[in-house]
């Protein structure tokens, strides 16, 4: 088989973080974990597993701490070097999530050698250093398996003054969202694969997901900024659902203000929607007002290296949202949050 013909979307079920075990299901595992680690917890560990944050932070000293944190999954492109960017963009993007500056990575390869050529690991490698040297970093080795499936991702460190520390649980009432990448890479990449897709939305999606989130290191030095943390497999929704449920918030979202991707009603309408739509959609509804399919389509859609949501004191909106707009990303708002009228937490929409 020649690299031109390979199809990486073929070699797996699922795509991209759309493949991530459901919130549910997460939850049952880390769960009795959750309870160990806190009962013996290193008190250098300033962000852990209980937070279920984007990525673990150890103070180091100086007023600085490290970041590590791992992302890996199966292709969600066709193309083995855009398969490889876009896994180390997605990586990357919880470093940028908790105000950070990326140092190194190191890479995680699952290949089936019996049935892709290693040629085209090698061009999955190279796409994602390609991204590394974008972000400044180097790619410094890592790890590899023969498996059914292609898998890959990094493990990537990263350094914080810990007075800059962005994590997604300390979002207030008053504040003000923002997100910073269009929704809808789920539903196009299913479209990808199904061949429905127009080749300028699947040009769209896949430079979105190869755009680095490093505006986060910027934003993380505004006072005003509250909570970070970045969209990707349980959806806007489902992020945004563990950041109210942590501070104990509700959520007003205006439907007409989300940055969307194009096409997105054409592709719903073919029944292109992931199944981890559906798994996301059961794991927060409680959370959420009766909505239409299309709604539940597009805010439970799991994204792939999608936009950091951002959480902004009112006093801080108009130079977050400069800050934005001079970077060519989406700069306005997108809702609001305010304390919990009830036990549990609520996201409602608007049009």
């Amino acid at each position: 088989m020649k690299t031109s013909d390979v199809r990486l979307t073929q070699f797996s079920p699922a795509a991209g973080c759309g493949c991530k075990l459901s919130p549910d299901v997460l939850r049952q595992i880390l769960t009795p974990v959750e309870v160990d680690a806190q009962a013996g917890s290193d008190p250098s560990l300033l962000v852990g597993n209980n937070s279920r944050d984007d990525a673990a932070a150890v103070d180091i000293g100086g007023g600085r701490a490290l970041l590590s944190t791992t992302d890996f999954f199966t292709p969600i492109v066709d193309d083995p070097f855009e398969f490889g960017q876009i896994a180390a963009t997605n990586a990357l993007s919880d470093i940028y999530a908790m105000g950070g500056t990326p140092t190194v990575a190191i890479a995680i390869l699952g290949w089936p050698v019996n049935t892709l050529a290693p040629s085209i690991a090698s061009l999955v490698l190279a796409g994602a250093r390609a991204t590394c040297e974008e972000a400044g970093i180097a790619l410094a080795g890592g790890h590899s398996i023969d498996i059914s499936e292609p898998i890959f991702g990094l493990a990537v460190s990263g350094l914080v003054e810990i007075k800059h520390l962005k994590q997604n649980n300390t979002a207030r009432p008053g504040d003000t969202l923002f997100l910073t990448k269009s929704l809808g890479v789920g539903i196009t990449s299913t479209a990808i694969k199904r061949d429905k897709v127009r080749l300028p939305d699947a040009k769209a999606a896949t430079q979105s997901m190869c755009a680095l989130n490093n505006i986060g290191t910027a934003l993380a030095t505004f006072d005003g900024v509250t909570a970070m943390t970045d969209v990707t497999g349980f959806g806007l929704a489902g992020h945004l659902v563990e950041l109210i449920t942590s501070s104990s918030l509700d959520a007003d979202i205006t439907w007409s203000s989300l940055p969307l991707l194009p096409n997105l009603s054409e592709y719903i309408a073919a029944g292109c929607v992931p199944g981890g739509t559906g798994r996301n959609y059961e794991s927060i509804k409680s959370h959420l007002p009766n909505l239409s399919p299309e709604k539940i389509a597009v805010l439970c859609d799991p994204q792939t290296s999608g936009g950091l949501l951002i959480s902004v004191r009112p006093e801080a909106v108009i130079a977050v949202s400069n800050t934005l707009r001079e970077a060519n990303l989406p700069h306005e708002p997108i809702g609001t949050l305010s304390k919990s009228r009830h036990s549990t937490a609520e996201l409602r929409l608007g049009d």
